[in-house]
């Protein structure tokens, strides 16, 4: 029983990391020297719908059935300690199998316009999603310095697989933002209070958005650095999150992003120079309830930027080789919230032996990439998705779960309930997921 006690409080400090500061710290604690673990997904999308809602003509998704299985993210995650004071940190991930792919930038003497040259293997996605080094200090304050999780929204911030219902992440969150959002800068972290006023906090400074990947879908999510050897540091970002954790099993929590004058962070760092400057601010606030009942989870985001038509229009300039979208318009201000709550069937019927641990669950999720644009710029109401997905998580080790729901996006409308303009695009899928430490000492 001791064994089986130490395993659960080190899968839930491994869980709740990156999401959760107090985690991060206690769980420093849990090890002598160094832990090797990580987390996976795999999932099969039985689909409805065509592959190109936005040209699809004037009815939107044609209905073509086809059908998906990928791995989505593949993570192996480690921590080694240095002393009790100093302790480094790591996260790789590899997404939908690895990729073989790099991006050049010519940027010679007599060259007028950029460059871009790349080559690409196949798809797929290997990151460094956190590396970093963590200095110790007090409960209140911790200093670490790398590669960081951008806790903005519910879903960076809590990105594990067993951290939300489906077997995909929650879709407002993942079109609008990078996701997983990792950046390299500087973060200070730490808990404070007692009783019913207990806190945690992260604040960061990190490398900045380019504009140059701004664009009409996807909104700042193709603005994520990294492309190259470098990141542009000329405008960093100020991050902060607060969450409070007074009440058992609730979590509330608030975050923020600013990036001023993003231009300035662009390949060619004079593209936006003829413009005011392109200011970047996103907020969120988010919730958590968990007893044995029930789990459930909300949140809500918004984000705005300065300048959209502008950069639209130095974007189209860029060569045609460009690793960025050149379409447009973008959006002035996008918006997205989701809820979902799931029921732990097992502690229902507590009286039936080896009834399993199943949270059959529905979740709603609303998102526009183009919520409100600037000026006389044309926003697509095709970005407005009211998504609802219902389910069931089966939970046959603490640590491993099999994921099953059915999906369906209504396109163009912004009701909870009803049927939007475009054919609506509906789906089922499969999927499982774990979480752990393998080796520790």
């Amino acid at each position: 029983m001791k064994n089986n006690n130490i395993f659960l409080s080190t899968l839930l400090l491994a869980c709740l990391s990156t999401g959760s500061v107090y985690a991060q710290e206690k769980g420093s604690d849990d090890f002598e020297k160094f832990r090797i673990g990580g987390y996976g997904e795999v999932t099969a999308n039985f689909k409805d719908y065509g592959l190109n809602r936005y040209y699809g003509g004037l009815e939107g998704t044609p209905k073509q059935n086809h059908n998906t299985i990928s791995i989505p993210r593949f993570v192996l995650a480690g921590d080694y300690k240095f002393n009790s004071k100093w302790q480094l940190s790591f996260e790789v991930e590899f997404e939908s199998g690895g990729t073989g792919a790099a991006y050049e930038l010519e940027t010679g003497q007599g060259s007028e316009n950029l460059e871009y040259e790349s080559e690409f293997e196949k798809g797929g996605e290997v990151a460094l999603e956190q590396f970093h080094i963590t200095r110790f200090i007090l409960p209140a304050l911790n200093v670490r310095a790398g590669h960081l999780i951008i806790p903005v929204g519910l879903t960076n911030a809590h990105h594990e697989p067993i951290n939300f219902f489906g077997t995909s992440r929650p879709e407002g969150e993942t079109t609008l933002l990078p996701c997983t959002w990792h950046e390299t800068g500087l973060e200070v972290f730490g808990r404070f209070g007692r009783g019913y006023a207990q806190f945690d906090y992260e604040a960061m400074v990190v490398a900045g958005l380019n504009p140059n990947g701004f664009n009409s879908y996807n909104w700042v999510k193709g603005g994520k650095q990294g492309l190259f050897e470098e990141d542009n540091f000329t405008r960093p970002a100020y991050v902060a999150r607060l969450n409070y954790t007074g009440v058992p099993g609730l979590r509330f929590g608030a975050s923020a992003y600013y990036n001023g004058n993003a231009g300035k962070n662009a390949d060619r760092l004079t593209s936006y120079d003829a413009y005011d400057p392109i200011n970047v601010f996103i907020w969120s606030v988010d919730a958590q309830y968990v007893n044995r009942y029930v789990t459930a989870r909300a949140n809500y985001l918004r984000g705005n930027v300065t300048e959209p038509n502008a950069i639209q229009t130095v974007n189209r300039i860029y060569s045609n080789k460009s690793p960025y979208s050149r379409k447009g318009p973008i959006a002035k201000e996008v918006v997205t919230y989701s809820a979902e709550v799931g029921v732990n069937l097992k502690s229902i019927f507590s009286g039936v032996k080896n009834f399993p641990t199943v949270y059959p669950f529905v979740h709603y999720n609303y998102y526009n990439p183009q919520e409100k644009g600037e000026g006389l710029a044309v926003m697509d109401d095709r970005c407005q998705v009211s998504m609802w997905t219902i389910g069931a998580n089966w939970k046959p080790l603490p640590n491993l779960v099999v994921k099953a729901n059915y999906m369906t996006r209504q396109i163009g409308t912004n009701k909870v309930f009803g049927t939007g303009k475009y054919n609506s695009e509906n789906e089922w899928a499969i999927g499982v997921a774990y979480i752990g430490w393998f080796f520790k000492k």
